[in-house]
């Protein structure tokens, strides 16, 4: 498995192309890779709720509510701005002032515990068939995560056997859904990638993932 840049995709894999338009027919269209996000879809942002539970008795998983909000609404801000910081600072930012708005006390030592649990986040239930049941194709993350996360979440759930490549949007410096991430394709494909509103590997959670070639 390769980590690589969202403008990095030219690494061929040998996969024969064919074509992802319905024949006259009415044929099923031939999906030949799929690209899932990291967060949300494959891996539960709210398991550090145990932890933050065992740090703030009482407010784990309003803080895990608080912390998501605040990365999801930074990542829009900076993209804005056009002032882009890496997912890990715009992560520990939304840890700060989630706990600044709880008035809870985070010191330097509950900082690095709940910054370290979410390099190690659960996946979901499903994630691993999900996964499994998709092995025909080529599988990838395309995430806003930076290398660093994404590399250690992915080693400490054990999903390095199903994925062909992550690959983060850190190199473009600017966070999804900006279009300057949905560069050419990977895998060796010669098609775009047609970016999907679909129903995530969470039966229960409406998502924006699973780019498809």
């Amino acid at each position: 498995m390769s980590f690589l840049p969202a403008t990095s995709w030219s690494q061929p894999l040998s996969v024969t192309p064919t074509s992802n338009r319905a024949s006259k027919t009415g044929a099923t269209p031939q999906i030949k890779a799929m690209a899932f996000d990291a967060y949300g879809t494959l891996f539960d942002v709210y398991s550090v709720a145990a932890l933050g539970e065992q740090l703030f008795p009482g407010h784990g998983k309003e803080l895990s509510q608080v912390w998501r909000t605040n990365q999801l609404q930074y990542t829009w801000l900076r993209s804005l701005m056009g002032n882009y910081r890496d997912f890990e600072k715009v992560t520990s930012d939304g840890l700060v002032n989630a706990c600044n708005k709880l008035k809870l006390d985070l010191t330097a030592e509950k900082h690095a515990q709940l910054m370290d649990a979410y390099n190690q986040l659960d996946t979901f239930p499903e994630t691993k068939e999900a996964l499994k049941a998709l092995s025909g194709i080529p599988l990838a993350i395309l995430s806003n995560g930076s290398p660093k996360m994404l590399q250690a979440a992915v080693k400490s759930s054990g999903l390095e056997g199903f994925l062909s490549k992550v690959i983060s949007v850190d190199e473009v410096k600017i966070f999804k859904p900006s279009p300057r991430r949905l560069g050419s394709p990977p895998f060796g494909l010669t098609e775009p990638m047609r970016p999907q509103r679909s129903w995530g590997l969470r039966r229960r959670e409406y998502c924006t993932s699973s780019p498809t070639w």
